[in-house]
């Protein structure tokens, strides 16, 4: 599931960039911002959310 800057974030986690990969903690209903570190507004998945077993 990608998500991109600007848009409000459904749940609480970290959004990984497509382009450098870091992540950026992102907080339920806060607008995703574009990726600190290089600036990309592209975000490729969603990790440590709370409940998702999956992280």
């Amino acid at each position: 599931m990608s998500a991109k800057a600007g848009e409000t974030a459904q749940k609480t986690g970290d959004f990984r960039c497509e382009k450098c990969h870091k992540t950026t903690h992102v907080t339920h209903g806060k607008k995703i911002p574009k990726c600190p570190h290089c600036g990309n507004d592209t975000f490729d998945t969603r990790t440590h959310e709370p409940g998702n077993k999956s992280s």
